[in-house]
């Protein structure tokens, strides 16, 4: 698969030595081509560099890597059409520091770029990991296969997507349409906020086996792998 690439940092270094390696062409595109370039050169495999407009209309999919300041410049930049029936996936998160943890500067980051790339297939992706941890060889944590949610509402450019987690041997997960990104992006501020602050957000949220719902009045059912309600 051809995948364009706008933007020169670590999510875009981590994400596109994975799929080059999986055998997908990449083209690094950014607003020098000095950087463009010493980008495609750490990502190997042949990838390519050039200017933003070459990554936006390179492939069938496209990366927007870049900080969330930077993205209606690079949209305009990109030209009106540009993405036009393209998946455009968003990585992006808008948060800042703010006593101790993070809240968002922006409600709704992948709805303003569909807003401003009219055309374009934008599903959200990749935001709630650090790039670190995509540049990493581990897939599992406590036996369990790392899950990438995704939200988009074209079923074409989700299933693309999803083939690009797979690739990374990741595991996609179909987490709605793009009106539930902004809770993937809210998400990600909490949990960030949370680990800056020395807490574990895994351990706030049990596993599917052991989760439950029961609505008022009804009685749970208790077994091995279900706690029963607490008194109310």
């Amino acid at each position: 698969m051809r995948i364009g690439i706008i933007g020169a940092g670590q999510m875009a270094r981590a994400l596109g030595r994975g799929w080059a390696a999986a055998g997908h062409e990449v083209f690094v595109g950014a607003r020098t081509f000095e950087r463009a370039a010493e980008l495609a050169e750490a990502i190997g495999n042949g990838a390519k560099a050039g200017g933003i407009l070459q990554a936006a209309v390179f492939g069938e999919a496209t990366l927007l890597a870049v900080p969330v300041t930077a993205l209606s410049a690079v949209l305009r930049e990109s030209g009106a059409g540009a993405f036009t029936g393209r998946a455009l996936i968003d990585c992006t998160n808008a948060f800042l520091p703010d006593n101790g943890t993070f809240v968002l500067t922006e409600p709704a980051v992948a709805e303003r770029i569909a807003a401003e790339a009219p055309g374009a297939h934008v599903v959200k992706a990749f935001n709630l990991c650090a790039a670190e941890l995509w540049d990493s060889d581990r897939r599992s944590f406590e036996g369990r296969p790392l899950a990438v949610p995704l939200c988009g509402d074209d079923a074409g450019a989700l299933d693309l997507v999803a083939t690009l987690v797979a690739d990374l041997d990741l595991r996609p997960v179909r987490a709605g349409g793009l009106a539930q990104a902004r809770y993937l992006e809210a998400t990600s501020a909490f949990v960030v906020g949370q680990w800056f602050s020395g807490n574990d957000g895994r351990a706030m949220i049990p596993p599917l086996e052991d989760a439950f719902a029961v609505p008022d009045g009804e009685q749970p059912s208790v077994n091995a792998h279900s706690p029963s309600l607490p008194a109310r």
